[in-house]
């Protein structure tokens, strides 16, 4: 089998993030996947590289625009994805030589048919290798040193530090990119945490309690998580831990009918069913075939039978399940600013106008869905940003409009102040 370029995998999935407008997770997932051959150091060195070089992009960019004559936008895409992932490796992989780096971006111009620009990219890498220490940054405390340190758009630090604290904001930046664990919840329905936390280490992977969370652990050493006999064989399902309280707040009693309106993959479908000892139904709906079939897929993985997927346009009323439902699951679309530690290329799409209409689109959708709640049923309304517009201002209207609801808890969980995701939770309960 011939040798794959590790760094031309490297490029080609920041390409499909970068000038294809493909979400980073499943570009990473999909290249990763048709590569399932690859060593385990090649294919963390992939990961670590895409993942590094996005999360970090306004830096080095940054950096380059200081030693190259062509800044970083007017470049073609192609050499942007070079020169990016080579100075990402070399200002944070000390494991990576620097004349390797150079040399090997230089190969990676060529063979994609930029050779006519070997000496330009040569030569700005070499220069950005030697003069890495002494690069200047914007003064501290400002707004751009804060923008260029972190690799975060401005509008966003401005929208947040209207609402937190300088030493808030900062602490948020820093856990988006710190390095993490993967939590997982546990189907308790047919293992027990204890012995999942067994197979996973006779599985050569580390795994570690979350305290206040009996059914969730925090792994990591694994290479590729979908051979793991545990996943295969459904003892588990990839979920943050801030998601996994979205179930637990929502406290579902045994027999329950839940409507998870905009479900897709499932996590917070499955978890509920699962608390559900199977007893009750979860309808988990989505708008495409697409996201059923995602849905369907960690069912039938899972081996539940009290859940179903099915197609659903959250915004269009079903007539048939006006006050069927005693929990309404309202985890709604928006800015997912709260899991930039996960999905750093969200930064770079979001702009102030698709946050207002993501926003709108929420309004839009509670509209509809608070009819299928019983009298004494539940509603949970949920996002995974921490933007005020998109959380306490939508639940604030939400209750305006409708005051048969009573809001009987709210909760903003910020990135750095607990163990998982930027997330909002809102429980209201509808007047018998």
């Amino acid at each position: 089998m011939a040798k794959v370029n590790t760094r031309d995998l490297v490029v080609e999935i920041l390409l499909l993030v970068t000038r294809d407008g493909q979400y980073s997770h499943i570009a990473l997932n999909q290249v990763l996947g048709k590569y399932q051959y690859l060593d385990k150091s090649d294919r963390a060195f992939i990961t670590r590289v895409v993942e590094g070089t996005l999360e970090r992009m306004i830096e080095l960019d940054y950096i380059t625009d200081q030693f190259s004559k062509v800044k970083v936008k007017k470049m073609k895409p192609v050499i942007q994805a070079i020169i990016r992932s080579a100075v990402y490796q070399l200002k944070y992989m000390d494991s990576v030589p620097n004349r390797a780096v150079c040399s090997e971006a230089v190969k990676l111009a060529v063979s994609r048919g930029f050779g006519g620009l070997r000496g330009f990219v040569n030569g700005v890498l070499r220069s950005i290798a030697r003069n890495l220490d002494t690069v200047s940054y914007p003064e501290e405390g400002t707004l751009e040193h804060l923008s260029v340190a972190y690799s975060m758009p401005r509008w966003i630090l401005e929208q947040w530090l209207s609402v937190y604290s300088l030493e808030q904001v900062e602490r948020m930046l820093q856990d988006f990119l710190q390095e993490k664990p993967t939590s997982i919840r546990c189907n308790l329905h047919q293992i027990s945490r204890k012995e999942l936390k067994e197979k996973l280490t006779r599985e050569g992977v580390k795994a570690e309690e979350v305290p206040e969370l009996p059914c969730a652990l925090l792994i990591s050493g694994y290479d590729y998580l979908a051979a793991l006999p545990s996943f295969q064989e459904g003892d588990f399902q990839v979920q943050d831990i801030s998601s996994m309280l979205v179930a637990r707040r929502a406290d579902p009693k045994e027999g329950a009918y839940v409507i998870d309106v905009c479900a897709a993959p499932g996590g917070k479908a499955l978890h509920l069913a699962d608390m559900l000892a199977g007893t009750g139904m979860v309808e988990a709906r989505d708008i495409s075939d697409y996201k059923v079939e995602l849905i369907w897929d960690n069912i039938r993985r899972s081996g539940m039978d009290n859940i179903r997927a099915v197609r659903w346009d959250a915004t269009v009323l079903d007539e048939e399940s006006v006050e069927k439902a005693d929990i309404v699951i309202a985890d709604l679309p928006c800015s997912g600013l709260g899991v930039l530690g996960r999905k750093s290329d969200l930064k770079y799409r979001m702009t102030p106008e698709s946050e207002a209409e993501l926003a709108s689109l929420q309004r839009k959708m509670l509209s509809v869905v608070w009819r299928y709640v019983k009298p004494g049923g539940k509603l949970v309304y949920s996002t995974c940003t921490i933007n005020r517009e998109e959380n306490e201002e939508n639940a604030a209207w939400f209750q305006a409009e409708h005051p048969d609801f009573r809001l009987v808890s709210e909760e903003q969980l910020l990135p750095g102040q607990q163990a998982g995701d930027g997330f909002y939770i809102a429980v209201f309960v509808r007047k018998d």
